[in-house]
């Protein structure tokens, strides 16, 4: 007999359908079959969801004539179990999206496409791969194991003897890397069937990471027990790690943020490395925080859960305090390692206060004195620049034209090396102009400097220094700019490990988690602009980026005694210095939490932004306005605690040519804020539905935003 089944499929939350669909199917099927569905004119992939009271009602109201058929079952993959789903739910209820939008972009692209027929020899292929492991889990060959410190000892008794969350508050060299491969192994070893999953925040940090855990658990579970999870693999090796994953066979999954959704019935162990990176939070579709979730999911699967970090965020290191007075301290067990593995010290922070220099001065002449002394003595040095191109504006002396997007309220960089003048929002180019284009004055210049520029300067002003085996010095750039084809990053960083390089220029992307053997002077240029921000978070990701960029030199022990860390600053006397000079994080973020608890500012409380999109900025704040003159009009639950302000345009306010506007929401209570929002969703629907507001283009709700 025909029944109806809920599904989910893939709809944003603005969207009118954003709740769960009914179809009618032969006989019952499981919670989490992946179907494929009609949706309008298009077949589309879709999950069998749990039928709850509201759905139940809903399904007998429905007309029989207009219920359309399931077109399809993928029988060949077991259903998404129930901890997955309890995932998926939770994620769409408090990031304020909908579940079949967090379920369907959870899974590969390639799965959505696929019949049953495509699916079953996708199956037969990777199930003859992995018959290819070592039988019964036994060692092909002893693995080299290096032996722990103390700190690394302890830290791992700690780990196996509480449930957690832990926070693994180590320096950087510290081999908190060390400590991972240690707990997933104890993880794997404790029940043939765990699965860990092990997350970084960026996609060129996969490759070494992988290359850490395959020399380590390939020689005993076979290659196919290590998989990647990262948007910058091919749909087909996205599909045969998620498969890999969901039927078990894959042991390990090393993946960015996108990794905290897959699907692993044996999940006992999560680690979350560099848990402080702004990186794990999604930037669109549904805004999830990855780091965030690995905590809930770990808690929810019964598995442990390690961050780690030298610079943890501040709402990690709010919650692992410990218990003081009447205050019961947090969630999380913080656990320190100091000291780094070896006879390695941390550098020496040096500052370079360009206040005393003339205005045109780029590089300070102690600090270009003491790389060309490292070159000299066949070491390498870094230089940091958060700014790629060869020039943020390029400008007219004459009228005061400037290279202003022309789609977004936003300058386009100066690119040397390609000649043109690119947005780094929307992505619009054109080839550098001849004269000015307002007024034709031939003359036009840059304003500012970018790692393409910086390194054409470096390689001037070093030009002639020996260096031991008199080759001339040899200046490179890793960034965005430079690494877009693929393989490319992999051949650069293997010419910096292989010494080929003496100077590397680059942006926050080479600064944190490489391990640079023969860097012993690391230097941040122009690191001012975030002093002084209007992010509250300004002052932390820069604290973290020096101290995270500091780390790359003096690893390697033979050569660390005089590493050093060099910052050109005109304001030499801020605090944020002080405490980088020193190397204490503790007291850094002392300072930061009390600032904070007196602004009422996150961990302190707790936030929410509603933003949104529109051709013009009227249009867009006349939306968000009339959307909180509803919540005012209906008395919405928790409305007392919450907070609400006025519309404003976001810092960038156009892009693309779509003006954006946001509201920000402020609550003491996370669960009073979640309250709010959930009762505003309908009225936000309702509020777009008005005539007067179908210009809105799009809204959503960014949960614990990043940035404001």
């Amino acid at each position: 007999m025909p029944v109806l089944l809920p599904v989910l499929v893939h709809t944003p939350a603005h969207s009118s359908v954003a709740g769960v669909l009914h179809y009618r199917h032969s006989g019952d099927l499981p919670a989490g079959t992946l179907v494929r569905v009609p949706l309008g004119r298009r077949e589309t992939m879709g999950v069998v969801w749990e039928a709850d009271a509201a759905g139940a009602l809903e399904a007998q109201a429905m007309d029989a004539g207009r219920v359309r058929d399931i077109a399809g079952v993928l029988d060949g993959l077991a259903p998404m179990d129930a901890g997955w789903r309890r995932l998926v739910a939770f994620s769409a209820r408090y990031y304020q999206r909908s579940a079949g939008e967090v379920a369907l972009a959870a899974l590969p692209p390639q799965l959505r496409t696929l019949d049953n027929l495509q699916l079953a020899r996708r199956l037969k292929r990777h199930a003859a791969a992995a018959s290819r492991a070592p039988a019964d889990g036994a060692p092909a060959g002893p693995a080299t194991m290096p032996e722990l410190t103390a700190e690394q000892s302890a830290t791992l008794a700690a780990i196996d003897a509480a449930p957690g969350p832990f926070l693994l508050f180590g320096a950087t060299g510290s081999g908190k890397t060390e400590v991972y491969l240690r707990s997933v192994q104890r993880a794997l070893d404790a029940d043939p069937a765990a699965q860990a999953l092990v997350m970084v925040p960026e996609i060129n940090l996969t490759p070494q990471l992988e290359e850490r855990f395959r020399a380590r658990f390939a020689p005993r579970y076979g290659d196919a027990a290590v998989v990647s999870m990262h948007s910058g693999m091919t749909p087909p090796q996205r599909l045969a790690s998620w498969l890999a994953a969901h039927t078990g066979r894959a042991r390990i999954v090393l993946g960015t943020r996108m990794a905290v959704f897959a699907s692993m019935p044996g999940l006992r162990l999560l680690v979350v490395d560099e848990e402080h990176d702004p990186s794990y939070k999604q930037q669109e579709g549904a805004r999830y925080s990855a780091r965030d979730l690995a905590v809930w999911r770990g808690r929810d699967a019964g598995a442990k859960v390690v961050l780690g970090s030298a610079t943890p965020s501040l709402e990690s290191w709010h919650q692992s305090r410990p218990p003081e007075g009447g205050d019961p301290g947090g969630r999380y067990l913080r656990l320190h390692m100091p000291q780094r593995v070896g006879a390695g010290r941390l550098p020496r922070v040096r500052l370079a206060d360009m206040a005393l220099l003339p205005r045109h001065v780029t590089l300070a002449p102690q600090l270009l004195a003491a790389i060309a002394e490292r070159i000299g003595r066949g070491e390498q040095s870094l230089v940091l620049l958060n700014r790629r191109g060869y020039a943020p504006v390029l400008a007219c002396a004459d009228c005061g034209w400037k290279s202003e997007c022309p789609h977004c309220s936003a300058y386009r960089v100066f690119h040397k090396s390609d000649r043109t003048l690119r947005c780094h929002h929307c992505g619009f180019a054109e080839r550098v102009p001849r004269a000015c284009p307002a007024c034709g004055n031939p003359d036009i210049g840059t304003l500012g400097r970018g790692t393409e520029r910086l390194e054409e300067q470096l390689a001037e002003l070093l030009q002639g220094t020996p260096r031991p085996d008199g080759r001339p010095v040899r200046v490179a750039r890793i960034d965005a700019d430079t690494t877009r084809q693929r393989g490319t990053l992999e051949s650069q960083l293997a010419e910096v490990h292989a010494g080929e390089v003496d100077v590397l220029v680059g942006t926050q992307m080479v600064a944190k988690g490489h391990d640079f053997r023969r860097i012993t002077l690391v230097a941040a240029v122009n690191p001012d602009g975030a002093l002084f921000s209007s992010d509250f978070r300004a002052p932390e990701r820069l604290f973290s980026l020096l101290m995270q960029a500091a780390g790359r030199a003096g690893r390697d022990a033979a050569l660390g005694g005089a590493s050093e860390m060099w910052v050109q600053t005109a304001h030499a006397a801020h605090p944020l210095f002080a405490a980088l000079r020193r190397h204490d994080y503790p007291a850094f973020a002392a300072d930061q939490l009390a600032q904070r608890a007196g602004a009422g500012m996150p961990p302190s409380s707790f936030l929410a932004l509603v933003r949104a999109d529109a051709r013009t900025q009227e249009t867009a704040q006349a939306f968000l306005a009339a959307a909180r003159q509803a919540a005012a009009e209906a008395g919405l639950d928790a409305a007392d605690a919450v907070a609400c302000y006025s519309p404003v345009p976001l810092g960038v306010q156009r892009v693309a040519d779509v003006e954006r506007a946001q509201m920000l929401l402020e609550s003491p209570s996370r669960a009073r804020l979640q309250r709010f929002l959930s009762g505003w969703q309908p009225l936000l629907h309702a509020v777009r539905a008005r005539p007067e507001h179908k210009a809105v283009l799009r809204w959503l709700v960014d949960v614990d935003p990043m940035t404001i």
